[in-house]
């Protein structure tokens, strides 16, 4: 099941045509029904799992909302002196409500996806010391989009505790909130705030958002089809049998990984969002240009932007300001000055965050690496960051130039092609294998790219179409709204533009016999 398949494909046409025919008021519950629909045809009865989060959100947030009712009506007629004590005494019982409903919800999501990797760490302990136990793991199927809304759960409740919304009384209203079928699977992870007040409108169809709902769609078609799924083909062969490859071509593999994973990722949110779209929803975007931007740090707000947001929002900060936090920020700023002292601190939250991030992806260490590797080069880059801007004003660099920005990009992209190198590797030591063999053998055979898979011409389909997202990846980082210069355009251009990327899809799409379509990668995290 993905949102490529041809059931999402049959079942939106479907759905637009019941949700137009329908009343207002019926409009949300046929979302909701379809969203139910949809889970249970990709995970069958695991959506029970999805039914009693949506049940435990609404218990813990009405939980929450009562205890703020009940504190404003302790303190309405007390004197001031005792109010401060009742308020202090309700927030702390909020918080104890709070934590215990994230823990319980943080268990589940560990049970499914993170047991048996820390089972088999202990096994592997237990096996070094010579200790006869050996603890036996019978692996469960996760359900599905669970590492999506469990993030979701966390965010809505924290909202709460936070002031930032009031709980959501109407169960129907929170269950659509949460099993809101196009971001079920690979997000993106939408807050309250996001989606909400929207999901219930019950708004008709209307012909623009319909228009530029199917073109966001094709454009996440074209990128899934005719890119990311030629690509599989080549980057499985490489990473399979890396040990028989020239340096070269190892480089290759690593560069079309990432935009492998890219196209797949980024076309499936332009699926994702353009399905929304359709029916009156915004949903928040996912990507914005990742490879124009300036070092890993803003990466990372233009690559998965939703979990970046999450982190940021309720790791990072509430880490950062915390009492004990903010106390060692003040002693190192004494001693480091104002620029290196509140590094150490904020290294500390950085830490956890990457930890998170790296878990999250899934269990196995290639991923706490991958973490790792880029809590890293993030730390580095806020450490060095001044002796850069130092550097450059005494070479007189301007760091705005086209040629720094050139070069900016450039050194982004290695570490990222690197980065994700390590990702997609089986094992933290073949990523290394595989690094070591690039510098030590870079050396490119075209007769070895001939044996990947793909001919002369695929190759060539696969230039035309990166040119193509690198055009409009250009266009849209100068701040073009390509979808709506096009739907400027006189009827016949317009048109003439629509077609030739419908038939690109169908004729150069890399789907039928000898090609293997790329497995929704996101919806495994």
């Amino acid at each position: 099941m993905s949102y490529f398949s041809p059931f999402y494909l049959v079942m939106v046409p479907l759905l637009m045509a019941i949700y137009q025919l329908a009343s207002r008021k019926a409009r949300p519950v046929i979302l909701l029904l379809a969203s139910y629909m949809f889970i249970w045809f990709a995970s069958n009865k695991l959506i029970i799992y999805i039914l009693l989060a949506t049940l435990g959100i609404h218990y813990f947030g009405m939980w929450l909302d009562d205890l703020e009712k009940e504190k404003k009506a302790a303190i309405k007629d007390v004197e001031r002196s005792e109010r401060k004590l009742i308020k202090a005494s309700f927030k702390k019982k909020e918080w104890h409500v709070l934590i215990f409903a994230i823990v319980l919800f943080v268990i589940v999501l560990f049970a499914f996806k993170y047991v048996g990797f820390f089972v088999s760490i202990l096994n592997d302990i237990f096996a070094l010391t010579s200790a006869p136990v050996f603890i036996k793991y019978q692996k469960i199927i996760a359900p599905i989009g669970i590492s999506y809304y469990t993030l979701q759960c966390i965010a809505y409740l924290s909202d709460i505790y936070l002031g930032k919304i009031q709980a959501e009384r109407n169960l129907f209203k929170l269950a659509l909130y949460l099993a809101f079928f196009p971001c079920i699977m690979e997000g993106p992870i939408v807050r309250a705030t996001d989606t909400l007040g929207q999901l219930t409108n019950g708004e008709p169809l209307n012909y623009h958002n319909v228009t530029f709902g199917i073109q966001r769609m094709g454009w996440g078609l074209f990128k899934k089809y005719v890119i990311a799924d030629r690509l599989n083909i080549p980057v499985t062969l490489i990473f399979t049998n890396y040990a028989h490859y020239h340096g070269g071509t190892l480089f290759l593999g690593m560069i079309g990984y990432t935009m492998l994973l890219y196209c797949e990722f980024s076309g499936t949110m332009d699926v994702v969002i353009g399905t929304a779209q359709i029916f009156n929803i915004t949903l928040p975007e996912n990507f914005r240009q990742p490879f124009f931007a300036k070092n890993v740090s803003d990466f990372w707000t233009r690559w998965h932007i939703t979990l970046g947001a999450f982190f940021r929002d309720y790791i990072y900060y509430p880490m950062s300001l915390s009492k004990p936090l903010k106390a060692l920020t003040k002693k190192t700023r004494a001693k480091l000055g104002n620029h290196y002292g509140p590094l150490v601190t904020g290294a500390i939250a950085l830490f956890v965050v990457w930890f998170c991030n790296g878990l999250w992806h899934g269990a196995g260490w290639t991923y706490l690496f991958y973490g790792m590797y880029h809590f890293f080069f993030i730390l580095s880059e806020s450490l060095t960051e001044q002796l850069v801007v130092n550097g450059c004003e005494k070479l007189h660099i301007n760091r705005e130039s086209k040629p720094y920005r050139i070069f900016q990009s450039f050194k982004l992209c290695i570490f990222i092609f690197v980065g994700e190198m390590f990702f997609r590797a089986p094992t933290v030591g073949q990523g290394f294998a595989m690094l070591s063999k690039t510098l030590r053998d870079f050396t490119f055979s075209g007769k070895e790219l001939l044996k990947l898979g793909i001919d002369k011409y695929d190759y060539g389909i696969l230039i035309i179409a990166l040119i193509i997202l690198f055009v409009i990846s250009m266009l849209k980082e100068k701040k073009i709204n390509v979808r709506e210069t096009i739907a400027a355009k006189p009827i016949v251009l317009r048109w003439s533009i629509y077609y030739a990327f419908i038939i690109a899809v169908l004729i150069f799409g890399a789907y039928g016999v000898g090609y293997l379509p790329v497995a929704p990668i996101y919806a495994d995290f």
